[in-house]
């Protein structure tokens, strides 16, 4: 028992980069019960989140939750083998590398928890919101956040493991150029899809016509495309950056729709008849609930008719509502012109005779 306990007090006092055994098993213990508190800790957490599912939480408890659950098991080894190694006396070298690679993991979890706040954040934002546009938004500004995030957590990491971070954001800056020369198409979509967002001259849903001939309506923004989705059935992929340039008519901003026509009444309809007509097409417009009268006039004598002017609104957006009141309104016309016998003019002009002689303009 006295050589057994010679032997192991000799290895205990062997050392191994400048710390004894007995050193090696106190940080690798102290690592070790630091990880495994952290672990139970996070569990601890994790179950009394479950415990407040589907209650109402702050909005602060809500995304510390989150954060709690984005956590990984990688930073919490590395809180613990950071706290172990305090224990050491280890080299200069060895010192840095162990520092260098415990602040990567850090900063990947770091990385982590803020890519996570920023979503959060955004969503927590698109539910309180109505605009139909805010998901385009917020894609663009998850991306953006994420490629501004990992960029400094892979600097970070690269400053801490020897590299030249400096020479190397100027060999990226150059390279950049030539990198944004090529994909300036992208970039172009890109910057389109932000003014789209910040502008927004429609939004998922809306009924477009383009000055390029395509119509549709908006199924989705996206950062490089917007999806149209024609009256035929068929999907329409433009890109942003053709959107912005064209000229487009955005029905879906429609708060009412205006219906201006002509009537052509034929020659020879009694004075009576036609000082009428203005209050017929009245009545016939303000019999539909949706629909409010505006004007009717006759405005000239032609070859072939006497025509009037007419113009109602519909106060309703909504296409087949407003060609359901224009029905209503025209087959009410043609019925009070049928009962007064009013005629519509022929659109051939008609042949008066007089003493054998064609009147002039006419066909002999």
């Amino acid at each position: 028992m006295n050589r057994l306990l010679h032997f192991v007090g000799l290895a205990l006092e062997d050392t191994f980069l400048g710390n004894s055994l007995g050193d090696w098993l106190a940080a690798f213990g102290l690592g070790l019960a630091t990880f495994l508190g952290l672990l139970v800790a996070r569990r601890i957490v994790a179950r009394r989140a479950m415990s407040f599912a589907g209650r109402e939480l702050p909005q602060g408890v809500r995304l510390l939750l989150r954060l709690l659950a984005a956590t990984r098991f990688l930073p919490l080894l590395a809180v613990s083998l950071l706290v172990g190694s305090k224990y050491l006396e280890l080299g200069i070298r060895a010192e840095h590398l162990t520092t260098a690679v415990i602040i990567v993991a850090i900063a990947l979890q770091f990385g982590i928890w803020l890519s996570v706040a920023v979503g959060f954040s955004l969503d927590e934002h698109y539910a309180r919101s109505d605009d139909k546009n805010a998901q385009t938004m917020i894609t663009i500004v998850r991306f953006l956040a994420s490629v501004a995030i990992w960029s400094l957590v892979v600097l970070l990491a690269l400053d801490n493991l020897g590299f030249q971070v400096k020479a190397l954001l100027t060999g990226l800056g150059i390279g950049g150029i030539a990198v944004a020369l090529a994909v300036q198409n992208v970039l172009g979509d890109l910057l389109a899809s932000l003014s789209i967002a910040l502008d927004k001259p429609f939004g998922v849903g809306d009924a477009l016509t383009l000055d390029t001939g395509y119509s549709g309506t908006v199924e989705a923004i996206g950062i490089r495309s917007t999806r149209l989705r024609s009256v035929s059935g068929e999907q329409i992929v433009l890109a942003n950056s053709e959107l912005v340039k064209a000229r487009i008519r955005n029905f879906g901003r429609l708060e009412a729709r205006r219906s201006v026509f002509r009537i052509g009444i034929a020659h020879g309809t009694s004075a009576a008849d036609l000082a009428a007509i203005p209050g017929l097409i009245r009545a016939a417009v303000n019999a539909q609930a949706l629909a409010r009268f505006e004007r009717a006039h006759l405005v000239q004598f032609s070859n072939t008719s006497v025509d009037f002017e007419a113009a109602y609104v519909v106060t309703s957006a909504d296409y087949p509502t407003f060609l359901d009141a224009q029905q209503a309104v025209n087959l009410t016309l043609a019925r009070e012109f049928e009962e007064r016998g009013i005629e519509f003019a022929s659109l051939t002009p008609s042949v008066h005779v007089a003493h054998g002689t064609a009147a002039a303009g006419s066909v002999p």
